[in-house]
């Protein structure tokens, strides 16, 4: 992959009944290119539709690829990565970063009625994940707007040395710095 190749990093840290999405562009070559934050509700479901705001106001024509920490953000407020992909206009990627049976027996858990049965649906609706070997760790990625290889291929390419790709490392520090700036902000009105 070209250095210059720009890829959008997605990641959250949560605070009280609010998440701050930070959203990072990094090039191939691992440079910061830019940064950009949105909100969303711990446990609500507008992570879709916030998502896509992050990226829209970016407005980096740039950016080939969007990649998110997981598809679970904010307490089950999930990622709907075919309707990201249709707004925005580029594959998309989550990534994780364990092995695990699914997330239906956690949202079985954590809701019922029509909040259990819309998630159920959208969680359903993603495509599955697929293990990625970059060394000797292992991601797991599903990918909508790019074949399996080829989806292996970009996240190789922006991850460095196996663990996370770098435009996710980077938005997972820039989402809890942001989180940690408004905790002491909201402080200092007391």
């Amino acid at each position: 992959m070209k250095p210059g190749v720009r890829a959008l990093g997605v990641a959250e840290s949560s605070r009280g009944d609010e998440s701050t999405l930070a959203g990072v562009v990094v090039r191939a070559d691992r440079v910061v290119d830019g940064f950009g934050f949105e909100t969303c509700t711990v446990g609500g479901r507008d992570a879709t539709d916030a998502a896509v705001s992050l990226v829209d106001r970016l407005d980096r024509a740039d950016v080939r690829y969007v990649f998110f920490a997981g598809i679970a953000p904010a307490w089950f407020n999930l990622f709907d990565l075919h309707e990201i992909a249709d707004r925005v206009d580029r594959p998309v990627l989550s990534v994780s970063f364990e092995e695990s049976p699914g997330l239906e027996p956690a949202l079985e858990d954590a809701f019922d009625g029509d909040d259990l049965a819309e998630r159920l649906a959208t969680y359903r609706a993603q495509p599955d994940r697929r293990r990625i070997t970059i060394g000797g760790d292992a991601v797991f990625a599903r990918a909508v707007g790019l074949d399996d290889e080829d989806a292996a291929a970009v996240v190789r390419a922006f991850t460095p040395e196996g663990g996370r790709p770098e435009p996710l490392r980077v938005a997972r520090a820039a989402a809890r710095a942001a989180d940690e700036r408004f905790v002491a902000d909201e402080s200092d009105g007391d």
